[in-house]
């Protein structure tokens, strides 16, 4: 399983998900958002619909229904994924270790966030079967993988 850390240094989460999703929707794939602060998700719902003009990226909150035929579906931490994605995107800046039962984690983090994802990539480094790799943006918002 392969985990990508996302330092968020230029550009704001809302500019940077929405780009991943279309590459994962596109490819057929599934992707599960998660955050414990539940306003972010609200925001990020709303967003997600207008992000672009010319782009549709279809999705739900949790529980607002037919969870299993979401391609993206934003939800609290809890137990799998109910539209049985094999990625997941953790956008509060927590690692979850339930992220190591998807194919691909995205653990996305600010400045603040620095310390606890220095952690979480220590503590997966012993991980049998976890692949790491650590991305960070330039002033310019370019990414550039540096692990």
């Amino acid at each position: 399983m392969q985990v990508d850390f996302y330092h968020l240094v230029a550009s704001p989460l809302e500019s940077v998900l929405p780009r991943i999703a279309e590459r994962i929707v596109e490819g057929g794939g599934r992707l599960l958002i998660v955050s414990a602060d539940d306003v972010r998700l609200a925001r990020l719902d709303a967003h997600l619909w207008s992000y672009a003009p010319t782009s549709f990226l279809p999705h739900s909150r949790a529980g607002a229904g037919d969870d299993g035929a979401q391609p993206i579906l934003l939800a609290p931490p809890g137990p799998g994924a109910a539209n049985d994605a094999r990625n997941i995107a953790l956008i509060d800046g927590e690692w979850r270790d339930e992220a190591l039962a998807f194919d691909r984690a995205f653990h996305f983090f600010d400045e603040e966030g620095i310390l606890a994802a220095r952690l979480a990539w220590k503590a997966l480094g012993d991980r049998e079967g976890v692949e790491r790799r650590y991305w960070k943006q330039d002033d310019d918002g370019k990414w550039s993988r540096f692990a």
